[in-house]
């Protein structure tokens, strides 16, 4: 198993039970692909340096897991159909020696 981050981007007028879903569909692709969260960051709602679909805020969430890279794959995929997400990186960590 390989550790990763995925930062993404939420629309800021989203509900606050649809904001929990989405955060929850996607910690529940990592768990279910069988990979191990480590940690989920909630930044909150921030100001963007420039309009992402008409935006200018957001809210940041940071989510620290390990896993193989098919659930990486499949992260980025349903991010990008999503249309509450407006931006999202899923990098590889460097492992600890």
């Amino acid at each position: 198993m390989r550790a990763y981050e995925c930062l993404y981007l939420v629309r800021p007028d989203i509900e606050d039970e649809a904001y929990t879903a989405l955060v929850e569909k996607f910690n529940g692709v990592i768990t279910s692909g069988g990979g191990e969260i480590e940690s989920v960051d909630e930044w909150g709602k921030r100001r963007l340096a420039y309009e992402v679909r008409d935006y200018r805020d957001g809210k940041y969430i940071l989510v620290q897991f390990s896993s193989n890279h098919e659930v990486s794959h499949e992260m980025e995929r349903l991010m990008r159909i999503s249309d509450d997400v407006l931006r999202f990186m899923v990098t590889r960590r460097e492992e600890e020696k």
